[in-house]
């Protein structure tokens, strides 16, 4: 089991870096901590400011597609929570909600969030095993194809 401490060496090995926090798109802000933990606001696959893809899952995009974004979705979400109270400070992930932007009679959703949750137990083990839901949705911010927003156990 990797400690949550291992984060950085488990970014590198994925050939990842933790970017800045991504800027909210409208009147939020992008993590909160209510005593030991943090939410963050739904995250969107942002890299340097820029969508890495659009359109509705089952029709524009794949489903392996979306999961490519659902893992920079979640890589987005752990930043917010580093740039809050740092990642070394991790516990656990605690639950996971992916929003699919779906074409008519699109229902692999879960397959596409699979690309945050895989990514989350690559980076945490067993600490970021977490419960999860995964939403199909008509219509996305931005017209991207995934959201994902997490909630971790902090110290």
């Amino acid at each position: 089991m990797a400690a949550a401490t291992d984060w950085a060496a488990n970014l590198e090995k994925l050939g990842l870096e933790l970017p800045g926090v991504a800027a909210p798109v409208a009147a939020y802000i992008p993590a909160v901590r209510t005593g030991n933990l943090v939410y963050t606001s739904g995250q969107l696959p942002f890299v340097n400011g820029q969508l890495t893809v659009t359109g509705k899952v089952g029709a524009e995009v794949t489903t392996e597609q979306a999961a490519e974004a659902a893992q920079l979705c979640a890589l987005n979400a752990l930043a917010a929570v580093h740039d809050l109270v740092g990642l070394d400070n991790v516990v656990r992930i605690v639950k996971v909600v992916g929003f699919v932007a779906s074409a008519p009679g699109y229902t692999d959703q879960p397959l596409a969030i699979n690309g945050a949750s895989n990514f989350l137990g690559e980076v945490f083990g067993d600490a970021g095993v977490h419960a999860r839901s995964a939403v199909g949705v008509s219509e996305l911010p931005k017209n991207t194809p995934v959201e994902v927003e997490l909630i971790a156990e902090v110290r």
